[in-house]
């Protein structure tokens, strides 16, 4: 499925500040003096969204028991209770690591505000799946959720059936939160205004035209056999917000963001606009995933653009 970008600004903080005050009977004004109040208290030491928890508890408001909105999920939520629909199903997958071997299922649950992406460890809960009982468009209701880089994560002690609720208009664009680069958690889809660092040279492989996975050196594909290769590229490079840095990793398409066809194939004319980029300030969007190999976190870029300073000094003034 293919998502269409949105930024969604200060993680929520704001669906947060209405569920508060919905729930509470009490103005969104006053929750966020309250909020900006226990900020000033804890020296800063806390985020607007984690105040706003602690706001809520002194209110008496337990989200664990509320069936919330997607967008209304925040960092630091422990039981998670959605009401969606299953807009995109994934196929069920075996695992074996450090010993232990299974089967994980995944789904992404959309409902009128946003949307997110669901594993389901507990075999109860991926025989439904496994069995045709919960499928592609059900309507769904989910109880325990644990919030988890970003997912929705479901163990043997959450709860998940059909709901006799309907859900007509869902999103289904993918969100994307802006950022400062310390805040990156793995699997986030994020936004951060960055710098440019450091460039390598570029690396070049072969596809399959059919499954878009890389070929071997015989130009064979493990699922279709002997194939005419596409040729891709990619480009590391690292970017720096002021708060910290990551790797960003960049393929044929965005790279055609930062340089032309012939500048990234020819090594004399790919030196030329390294140095022009380096240092450049830009937007960057894209998704947080863990390297395996090295245990750290990698920038997957979808998209860079140039820092608009017309839109910029209109964000500063609002």
């Amino acid at each position: 499925m293919l998502y269409k970008i949105e930024v969604i600004m200060e993680d929520n903080y704001h669906q947060l500040v209405e569920l508060i005050s919905e729930k509470s009977g009490v103005a969104k004004s006053e929750i966020e003096r309250r909020i900006e109040a226990k900020q000033a208290k804890l020296a800063g030491l806390i985020s607007k969204a984690g105040a706003a928890q602690i706001i809520a508890a002194e209110l008496n408001i337990n989200f664990d028991k509320q069936i919330i909105k997607i967008s209304q999920i925040v960092p630091g939520m422990k039981k998670i209770n959605l009401v969606g629909k299953i807009i995109d199903l994934f196929p069920i997958r075996e695992y074996n690591k450090n010993g232990r071997s299974g089967r994980i299922a995944s789904f992404v649950l959309a409902d009128e505000t946003s949307n997110t992406r669901v594993v389901l460890w507990d075999e109860n809960h991926i025989n439904l799946i496994d069995k045709g009982e919960v499928n592609s468009g059900d309507v769904i209701e989910i109880l325990n959720g644990t919030l988890r880089n970003g997912e929705i994560h479901l163990a043997s002690f959450s709860e998940i059936k059909i709901s006799e609720k309907t859900i007509n208009q869902v999103v289904v664009e993918r969100p994307v939160i802006k950022k400062e680069i310390v805040a990156f958690n793995t699997n986030d889809n994020v936004m951060a205004r960055a710098f440019i660092l450091q460039m390598f040279e570029p690396r070049f492989f072969e596809i399959c035209p059919e499954c878009k996975r890389k070929i071997n050196e015989l130009k064979e594909c493990n699922s279709h056999g002997k194939v005419i290769a596409e040729r891709r590229a990619l480009i590391n490079f690292v970017i720096d917000d002021g708060s910290d840095s990551i790797r960003a990793v960049a393929f044929s398409e965005a790279i055609e963001k930062l340089m032309k066809k012939e500048e990234l194939e020819n090594p004399e004319l790919f030196l030329l606009k390294k140095q022009e980029l380096l240092g450049k300030e830009v937007l960057v969007s894209g998704q947080v995933r863990k390297n395996s190999m090295f245990n750290n976190n990698e920038f997957i870029v979808n998209d860079i653009k140039d820092v608009d300073i017309s839109k910029l000094i209109e964000e500063l003034e609002r």
